[in-house]
C-alpha cells in the first residue's frame, strides 16, 4: 500500500508518501507545494491538481488521507480551503484512490497520544519514526506526514477487520 497524505492550503500544501509492504514503512517522499497569493485562485487551483496527479502517478499512490478543515475566524479562507479538498477528492475519485479523512485532534492523538499537542510536538514524533527526514522549516510538512501516517494505520485497521 503506498499512501498520500495532504495536509491542504491555497499557499502551502505539505504532503508526504509513506509505503507499507510486508509490515515495513518507508517514507518514499515529502515536502510541500508553495503557491503564490498573487496568482487568481483558478490558477492556483490547477497548479495544485497537476502537482499532486504527478504524485499520484509517480508513486502509484493507493490511498489518499486528508486533514478534515475546522472553521476558524475566516469564514473566506475555510471556503477557499473547500476549493483545495474538491480537487484532491475529484484526484481521488480519478485515480481510484481510497480516501480517509481525520480531524486535527484525531490526528494528534494518533501520533502522539495527546489531542491537543502543539505542531512542534507532532513534528518531534514525526522526526523521531523518520530519522532520515531532512529537517523541514515547515510544520506543513511533518503535519503531512502525520496525516499519512493516520490514513496508513486507518486503512491497515480496516483491512485486518475484513479478515484479508
Amino acid at each position: 500500500m503506498i499512501i498520500l497524505g495532504v495536509d491542504p492550503g491555497l499557499q502551502v500544501s505539505g504532503f508526504g508518501i509513506i509505503k507499507q509492504e510486508h509490515h515495513k514503512t518507508w517514507l518514499l517522499d515529502c515536502g510541500y507545494l508553495k503557491m503564490s497569493s498573487q496568482k487568481p485562485i483558478s490558477e492556483r487551483v490547477a497548479i495544485l491538481h497537476d502537482f499532486f496527479s504527478k504524485k499520484i502517478i509517480q508513486w502509484s499512490v493507493s490511498e489518499l488521507a486528508l486533514e478534515t478543515p475546522f472553521l476558524g475566524k475566516n469564514a473566506q479562507n475555510f471556503l477557499k480551503l473547500g476549493y483545495v479538498r474538491g480537487i484532491l477528492y475529484l484526484l481521488a475519485h480519478h485515480h481510484g484512490l481510497g480516501l480517509h479523512e481525520f480531524a486535527p485532534r484525531e490526528i494528534k492523538q494518533s501520533v502522539t497520544g495527546f489531542g491537543a499537542a502543539p505542531k512542534d510536538q507532532v513534528a518531534r514524533v514525526v522526526l523521531q519514526l523518520f530519522p532520515k527526514l531532512p529537517i523541514q522549516d515547515k510544520y506543513d510538512v511533518t503535519d503531512a506526514i502525520a496525516i499519512t501516517l493516520c490514513g496508513l494505520w486507518h486503512a491497515e485497521h480496516n483491512r485486518v477487520g475484513l479478515g484479508r
